[in-house]
């Protein structure tokens, strides 16, 4: 049932082996990557001692984690965590409310201007380049310390998120829905209100859900540089050494995490499950 395959490489043996150019190239590819692991494990002063009496570190520091306990803080880190969520919820929602229009501005199939195109996407670009974190620092400093500052760097920096997943998903629409709308009289703007938004609004619904749970993660790193948020408690407890204070935490974040991620999943099903069925 099976061919020979002694036969098989006989008869396609450069298929099977490959040139000896290929090979070489090969050969050359794999040895400059492990010539620049190497390098790199170098210039980054790599070592193994450190990293066993790390281990060893890190192993007091889980025992003193042994048992998690709030302190006499447990009213104020409930209040800071509850202002995690908020600026991850506004800084998502204004973000998703901002790149909404920008998206339409980028999509090939409903920009015919190829320089507004071109524009937008690389404003998106230069925006979802910049980590939330370096915003977070730029914006304290314009605004000042606190979650204020948090949730215009979560929103910028998912401003250029949305725009480039939110043109992603128009371009990818059917296109006869807008098409049925402007041959019985409707405009540009009739086709993508009836013909558009509601092909792709779970879709868009759904990537935003998707971002909310992550910005929740990043609303608590962005904390500790000052901008509001639980992260702020995490730091001062880590910088004083009270770990037991430190577990209590970051079991909050976890529960918290957990919990946004089990309902937007759910959501985030509801929506596009509920479509694709319609559909």
């Amino acid at each position: 049932m099976f061919p020979d395959q002694s036969a098989v490489k006989v008869r396609h043996g450069a298929l099977v082996i490959g040139s000896r150019r290929e090979r070489w190239i090969t050969l050359a590819v794999v040895l400059a990557m492990a010539g620049v692991a190497l390098l790199a494990l170098v210039r980054l002063e790599f070592s193994f001692a450190r990293l066993g009496s790390g281990i060893v570190q890190l192993g007091t520091f889980l025992g003193m984690m042994v048992p998690p306990t709030p302190g006499t803080q447990l009213w104020m880190l409930l209040k800071a965590l509850a202002e995690t969520v908020a600026i991850a919820f506004l800084g998502t929602l204004l973000a998703a409310i901002i790149a909404f229009p920008l998206s339409f501005l980028a999509a090939r199939n409903t920009m015919a201007s190829r320089i507004v195109r071109f524009f937008t996407r690389r404003f998106s670009d230069s925006i979802r380049g910049v980590d939330t974190l370096i915003w977070a620092l730029i914006w304290i400093n314009v605004v000042g310390l606190g979650p204020f500052a948090g949730v215009l760097a979560i929103m910028t920096s998912d401003i250029g998120s949305f725009s480039k997943l939110y043109s992603e998903a128009i371009e990818g629409i059917d296109r006869r829905a807008g098409e049925g709308v402007i041959s019985t009289g409707g405009s540009r703007l009739h086709a993508i209100r009836f013909g558009i938004v509601p092909q792709v609004m779970p879709v868009l619904i759904s990537q935003t859900l998707y971002y909310f749970e992550s910005n929740t993660r990043s609303a608590t790193i962005i904390g500790i540089v000052g901008a509001g948020g639980i992260g702020l408690y995490l730091a001062e407890t880590i910088r004083t050494y009270e770990w037991d204070q430190v577990a209590f935490i970051i079991l909050m974040i976890l529960a918290t995490v957990a919990v946004i991620d089990h309902v937007s999943s759910r959501l985030r099903l509801a929506l596009v499950g509920t479509r694709t069925g319609k559909l």
